[in-house]
């Protein structure tokens, strides 16, 4: 038994499925995850037509395993919670549509983050608490664990039913974003098919000790994620709490949806943290130490690498983190 190294392949959703899987290839992953919907499109993944048609399920898993490949992952990241009626509704719909998908191809997980309701039931806007020292903020988390809960007991039944476990990314900007607020949901929700999708880049720049935090969820880290971060020096005025970033303009090619009419911003230009591709945040000996906790949950895990080093090509990143991976899985 040996952990499963590959990528998600939204770095490459410019490319067709086929060439994607040769670069993959190409790079040494065997390991596949693809985007199913929310925040952005789903070029490698035809999901109404697999959900009608046991053909094209067919030939779909075939593209992977005619060369050695495993779809390990479908990922719907996105916020199921969101009040806005053009965002939250839509992100829920296709979480639904990616469970029902998994268990129709027999993919064991499904990739997501948990989401984050409005401060109240009348709210437009979704709202991050995070630093509850005001009262009036814990009144606000009370409501959106009520919300988090109701909505995520449903998805645990769904997944339950289809014979699936929803990884859960703890991403900022959601209810669930460390391991604390992770086993929470969990606890309250009572859930059995809800865990972890252990991405250590966005725990990394909140400070926090990775392998301690696999450790610590155990068995409920389902499924990884291979995504390095680094400090900059812009963390000496900005912290890593920092509201700096500017809107990208309508027109600029290449801006990334995260709604109907809502896009990713533009960093700052001395941001305090940012993405690098795996090793150049942290080492391959610290990589190696990631894997073999990881191991310890799970010798089977998938760990895919997400690049997102806007100093690297889509191919160069992925080729640079692949190479940093391998080296690390060897050390094992």
């Amino acid at each position: 038994m040996a952990l499963k190294l590959g990528a998600y392949t939204a770095c490459l959703h410019d490319r067709a499925l086929s060439e994607t899987l040769d670069i993959l290839k190409e790079n040494g992953l065997t390991s596949v995850e693809v985007n199913t919907g929310g925040f952005i499109p789903a070029p490698h993944c035809p999901v109404d037509l697999l959900l009608s048609s046991a053909t094209a399920r067919e030939e779909y898993l075939a593209a992977f395993a005619d060369r050695g490949m495993e779809l390990t992952g479908l990922n719907c990241n996105g916020n199921p919670l969101n009040p806005l009626p053009g965002v939250g509704p839509k992100h829920a719909d296709d979480l639904r549509r990616t469970i029902r998908l998994a268990g129709l191809l027999g993919v064991r997980h499904v990739v997501t983050m948990s989401g984050t309701p409005g401060s109240d039931p009348d709210a437009t806007y979704p709202s991050w608490v995070v630093n509850p020292w005001d009262g009036v903020y814990m009144d606000v988390l009370d409501y959106q664990w009520g919300e988090a809960v109701e909505f995520w007991r449903e998805i645990d039944a769904l997944a339950r039913e289809n014979d699936v476990r929803v990884a859960i990314e703890m991403h900022p900007h959601n209810v669930v974003f460390s391991p604390v607020t992770l086993k929470r949901l969990v606890d309250e929700t009572g859930a059995t098919n809800i865990g972890a999708e252990m991405d250590p880049s966005h725990l990394m720049w909140q400070g926090m000790d990775i392998v301690a935090s696999v450790k610590w969820l155990g068995p409920l880290v389902f499924h990884a994620a291979a995504k390095d971060a680094t400090f900059c020096p812009g963390a000496d005025i900005r912290g890593v709490l920092d509201t700096s970033f500017t809107r990208v303009p309508a027109d600029a090619p290449g801006k990334v949806p995260t709604g109907y009419g809502f896009w990713c911003n533009a960093w700052p230009e001395n941001p305090a943290w940012k993405f690098v591709a795996v090793g150049l945040g942290n080492d391959v000996p610290f990589w190696t130490e990631f894997l073999r906790a990881l191991a310890e949950v799970n010798p089977d895990m998938a760990v895919n690498i997400e690049h997102e080093d806007a100093a690297y090509s889509q191919t160069e990143g992925l080729a640079l983190a692949a190479k940093n991976l391998r080296s690390a899985a060897d050390a094992l």
